[in-house]
């Protein structure tokens, strides 16, 4: 409890697509105010934030995915995120996801809602060789080895 004795809200990391940011690969966003009720009945703080666009990458972009094998291959330096015209995006997206857990660290997150089915932040599915796969995306590989909780949101519900 704070001073004032209201209740202190607990940092958690959130794509900031979900929290109405025109942030996505084509400029738009996938506001969900679901999410945002949730948030408010856990108590939860969030803290916007978009991977890609912190690794330096543009908006809007084209849009790119894991090339072959998964995020943890990423993270190892033993695949590529590639553009759909072939552009190597690896470096921004990890450092996209260094940013996402360096402000996890910063803030004390333990908790991130990430846009499901982005190569970046998907929990469960992300897209590989252009197509949509089991797994987790980039940055929720990193946040997940360094104990960061990451649940999946698909966006847009009202």
């Amino acid at each position: 409890m704070s001073p004032e004795g209201e209740r202190e809200l607990q940092p958690v990391l959130v794509s900031a697509c979900l929290l109405g940011a025109e942030c996505r690969y084509d400029g738009a966003h996938n506001h969900d105010a679901a999410l945002t009720r949730l948030l408010e009945e856990r108590g939860e703080r969030a803290v916007p934030y978009c991977p890609e666009e912190r690794g330096g990458l543009g908006t809007p972009r084209p849009p790119a995915w894991i090339e072959s094998k998964d995020a943890d291959a990423v993270l190892a330096g033993e695949a590529r995120v590639v553009t759909e015209g072939g552009q190597d995006v690896s470096a921004e997206f990890l450092a996209g996801a260094q940013g996402a857990l360096s402000v996890c660290e910063a803030v004390g997150a333990t908790r991130a809602y990430l846009k499901e089915r982005s190569p970046s932040c998907g929990a469960c599915s992300t897209h590989v060789g252009g197509e949509l796969t089991d797994g987790p995306g980039v940055t929720t590989a990193l946040l997940r080895s360094a104990g960061v909780e990451v649940e999946g949101v698909e966006g847009r519900r009202p």
